[in-house]
């Protein structure tokens, strides 16, 4: 029997696309995501192919450590895990250049 072997960015589009489905779960932070991201409900899930929208779901869910705390308990993932997954997706937004 042959094991597959996930690349890191396999696993982490695996972990954002886990930590949506425990946005979506919720609609109280749903609706935060929602408006923070400024995305309509019917783009969630064609957004969800996007590693930058991916890499922005797993941004909300760092962003705060009870949300953190929430998913790693409901998907069995450590929090070191779930920051390795966004590292994993690179940056969401361009870097800025500093004076």
């Amino acid at each position: 029997m042959t094991k597959r072997v996930h690349k890191p960015r396999e696993v982490a589009e695996i972990v954002a696309i886990q930590a949506l489905s425990f946005i979506a779960a919720d609609g109280e932070r749903l609706g935060r995501f929602l408006a923070e991201t400024g995305i309509g409900p019917e783009t969630l899930r064609a957004s969800a192919s996007d590693p930058h929208f991916l890499a922005g779901v797993l941004d909300f869910v760092l962003r705060d450590d009870a949300t953190v705390s929430a998913f790693s308990e409901s998907s069995g993932h450590h929090p070191t895990t779930i920051a390795a997954a966004r590292m994993a997706l690179g940056d969401s937004l361009p870097e800025r250049e500093t004076p």
